[in-house]
């Protein structure tokens, strides 16, 4: 999870028309990082009106600034959220005696609704993951007041997203009202399962259908508008490259993968790693929500490849590509 915090972004403060939309130099800036994959995000933009289309309905409002990732569906509700009664035999041999009860993984197709998960409502320690939900309650809480991110708060917020900074978290934890603020929002963010550590923000636990649910607020219709998951979801796409790994191993190649990664060693674990990965990219063509969350670990680096190879099997098997049981 946490690691040296780069010097944050310098970033201009949203134009008074949309509360919450990025700058035109905030754009500028965005832009410069972003013509590696003007392509991908060009073939990424019919899979949206595919998507779009198919799940969507009307729009509520004018669209994003800038695009921002293919929608992701909420969860299925009730208990099983999973189109499979279980993890596959390919899943199943990846998890050796360390990670069984210890792995909480969803994933759903966009294109077609079919949804794979294994244990996607038990509980994983967050780490760096829960900076997810900061972002979306602050999201949320300027968007019910009518008023715009602060300077002060749009150069935390990119901070704790891109460089995953953990002093800007703290800071933006406590003006999104701690615990108890964040609860208050996941009631509407559809957040059900996922409980929140005031003393050590990185202990709280949550499960991958509650992040499943929070990357589906982020652009689709809901209780965050259209400025609002934009402003987010650029964020994810623009990560630091040294912590692009993680639900990105499934991606289609050249595919644009929005994300959040958390990695920590936990002392009451005997230093065993939190490791894990939510977010959205294209797999063989179809847009794929991800999340995979896994603890008790040997190691920073074996719970990044358990995490890879976990995204990559619930990826292919959604397309029919990598588990017979996934196709119809």
């Amino acid at each position: 999870m946490p690691r040296a915090a780069s010097a944050p972004h310098r970033r201009v403060l949203p134009t008074p028309e949309d509360p919450l939309a990025p700058s035109e130099p905030n754009r500028k800036r965005r832009a410069r990082s972003a013509r590696r994959v003007v392509l991908p995000l060009l073939r990424l933009g019919l899979l949206l009106a595919v998507v779009a289309v198919c799940t969507s309905g009307p729009p509520s409002g004018p669209p994003p600034a800038r695009p921002s990732g293919p929608p992701v569906p909420a969860p299925v509700p009730g208990p099983d959220r999973a189109a499979l009664p279980g993890p596959s035999a390919a899943i199943a041999s990846l998890l050796g005696p360390a990670s069984r009860g210890h792995v909480s993984l969803a994933a759903v197709d966009l294109a077609t609704g079919r949804s794979f998960a294994a244990a996607p409502q038990a509980p994983v320690h967050t780490a760096s993951v829960v900076k997810l939900d900061v972002l979306e309650a602050l999201l949320l809480q300027a968007q019910d007041g009518h008023r715009r991110l602060s300077p002060a708060v749009d150069h935390l917020a990119t901070a704790m997203i891109e460089d995953s900074d953990n002093d800007a978290a703290t800071r933006l934890w406590d003006l999104a009202g701690g615990a108890a603020g964040l609860a208050r929002a996941n009631v509407r963010l559809g957040v059900h399962d996922t409980h929140l550590d005031d003393a050590h923000w990185g202990e709280s636990t949550t499960c991958a259908a509650d992040q499943i649910a929070l990357l589906g607020d982020l652009v689709r219709p809901g209780p965050l508008g259209p400025a609002a998951r934009s402003y987010a979801t650029g964020l994810l796409t623009h990560v630091e490259d040294d912590q692009s790994w993680g639900v990105s191993a499934a991606a289609d190649p050249g595919a644009v993968t929005g994300l959040k990664n958390g990695w920590l060693p936990r002392d009451d674990d005997g230093g065993r790693w939190v490791v894990g990965s939510v977010g959205v990219t294209t797999v063989a063509g179809d847009p794929v929500a991800l999340s995979v969350l896994t603890e008790h670990q040997p190691s920073e680096a074996s719970g990044i490849a358990l995490v890879e190879a976990l995204a990559r099997t619930a990826a292919h098997a959604l397309t029919g590509d990598g588990d017979p049981t996934a196709r119809q």
